[in-house]
This record gives C-alpha cells, structure tokens and sequence, in this order.
C-alpha cells in the first residue's frame, strides 16, 4: 500500500506512539483535544512516548493543521486498534466545557483537510448516519468516533451533532454540483476584485492556477457549487474556475 501525507499541514512534529498502518486508509476519525491547545502544545504532549498518545493531524482554533503520525502509520488515539489501523485521526482543538465547541476556522479546517484525505486516499465520498452498529461498513459509512470504543464524550457534542453537515461539505469539494441549465447560456462576467485567484476546479480546495484582475471580462460557459463561493463559474479558455460572487454579468 502507498502511503501520502497531507500538504496542508502548517507544523510536524512527529511522535513516537505509531505502529506501522496494517490497512489500507478507508475512515476518518474527529477527536477533540480540551483547552484549545496550539499545535505545537499537541505536538509536546504526543512527542511523549509514556503518554502512548498520538493523532495522525491535529487543528488548531485558526484552522491550521499538523502532523504528529505520518499517514502510513496507525496512530494511538481512539482506543480501538482495528479502528486506528484502518482511520486517519484528527484531534481538533476545543472549549473546556459541554458541548465541547470548536471554532469556526477549527471546523473549516477540518472541512479541508478531510477532503484532502479522502482525495488522496481514494475516498469517493463520506458518510456519516452516527450509527455505532456500522462501524467497518465503510460503504454506509465511514466516520469514526471514539466515544464508540470507549467510555468518553469525545469528540464533544457540538462536533457529534455537526457530523453530517461535515460530510456534506467535504462532500462539495469531492463532487462538485453542476448547475442544469435549460438554453443556451453562455455569458461574459466582469471582474470586480483588484485581482482574483482562478482554480483548476470549482472550490476553494482546488490549487490555484492563476490571476484575473479588475475590470477584465470573460466567458463562463459553465458553473457549479463549490466550497467558499455561493456558485463558481468555467472560463471559456479552459484555464479554471473562478468565484463569480466577485464578478458581475455584462451580457
């Protein structure tokens, strides 16, 4: 099996709490980490080996990601071996109290980098129905949660309640919705933003791949949803897509 990492991640530190990944990637586990500890905070506490603690990523409360185990290593972190060697884990930094809330950013980030687990490792899509008795039945679903494997809150009420809304998301950015026009439709756009990013896709997730700047008009011959714009629109060239909630329709 061959094994990537994520590029999202802003700082590594990497623990010594792994066993070598005895299965291929196919479930994604949320924790949360109490206190809203940074990154590196994490990254001390998994860097102890008499903790036997670790995660594969962590996010902090700005949405900036980590890595303490590489992908091709089982992390220490839901109680349950089996689910450890087949889940990428993630401890998301939290309030101290019920339900246990992560910021904004904190779930954009965790939004982001599920996506880009689920890209790399060949996850068509994630599923969440917050039903224990499906555990390993990845085809129904394939989000994990420790309180399933031990007697713990974690992770938290508030990210528990938010599960599918997580995966519909994610979702967005692996299956991105056409928009069914019903005439020919082709239009020109104008750039309002000084300058504005265009991706190789329709989303915020996708690698940019250029510039339009303020003022220049182009051809969408095409538009879809995607995550961070409220609809994103195909520039005739075929270069990429641009948010079109910083554009305005001439014709």
């Amino acid at each position: 099996m061959a094994f990537t990492n994520s590029q999202l991640v802003a700082y590594s530190k990497l623990s010594p709490n792994y066993n070598p990944r005895s299965s291929k990637i196919d479930t994604i586990t949320p924790h949360i980490v109490v206190g809203h500890l940074s990154l590196k905070t994490l990254g001390k506490i998994f860097a102890n080996s008499a903790r036997e603690a670790s995660s594969n990523y962590g996010i902090d409360d700005f949405g900036a990601s980590a890595m303490f185990v590489e992908e091709k290593n089982r992390s220490w972190c839901s109680s349950s071996a089996a689910n450890d060697h087949r889940a990428i884990t993630i401890e998301i930094a939290s309030d101290t109290t019920y339900p246990y809330a992560i910021t904004d950013k904190a779930m954009q980030g965790l939004i982001f980098l599920c996506a880009d687990i689920c890209k790399r490792n060949k996850i068509p899509k994630l599923l969440w129905k917050a039903d224990k008795s499906l555990i390993g039945k990845i085809d129904q679903q394939n989000i994990s949660v420790h309180r399933w494997f031990a007697p713990k809150e974690c992770p938290g009420e508030y990210v528990y309640s938010r599960l599918g809304d997580v995966a519909a998301e994610v979702n967005k950015i692996l299956i991105p919705t056409p928009i069914q026009q019903t005439a020919a439709w082709t239009y020109a756009v104008k750039i309002n933003a000084d300058s504005l990013n265009y991706r190789q896709g329709p989303g915020i997730y996708y690698p940019i791949v250029g510039k339009v700047h303020k003022g220049e008009i182009y051809t969408i011959v095409d538009e879809a949803y995607g995550a961070g714009s409220s609809k994103w629109g195909k520039l005739k060239s075929g270069a990429g897509w641009i948010s079109l909630d910083y554009c305005t329709k001439v014709w």
